[in-house]
C-alpha cells in the first residue's frame, strides 16, 4: 500500500514536471519535446491507475467509506423495472 502511494506521488510529480517542460519549451528540439510529452503521458497514466488502486484498496480495508453502489441483484431488479 505504501509502495503504491509512493509510486502515485512520483508519477504525478513526473506528469506535472514533464508536462510543464513540454508545454513551455521554446528552444528545445522536436525529439526533446516528444520525450517530455511521452514522459508526461506515462506519468498521467501511472498516476491515474495507482490512484484508482489506492481508492479500491482503501474502500476494501475500511479506511475509506464505501461508495453507494447497488449490488448485482438490486441493479438487475432496477434495470428490469426501468422500462415499465
Amino acid at each position: 500500500m505504501k509502495a503504491i502511494a509512493i509510486i502515485n506521488v512520483i508519477a504525478w510529480a513526473g506528469f506535472w514536471a514533464f508536462g510543464f517542460l513540454a508545454l513551455s519549451a521554446s528552444a528545445y528540439s522536436t525529439a526533446q519535446l516528444m520525450t517530455a510529452a511521452m514522459l508526461a503521458a506515462a506519468g498521467l497514466i501511472t498516476g491515474v491507475l495507482t490512484y484508482l488502486k489506492l481508492a479500491r484498496v482503501s474502500e476494501g480495508s475500511g479506511y475509506a467509506r464505501k461508495s453507494n453502489q447497488l449490488d448485482t441483484a438490486a441493479r438487475a431488479n432496477a434495470q428490469a423495472e426501468w422500462g415499465q
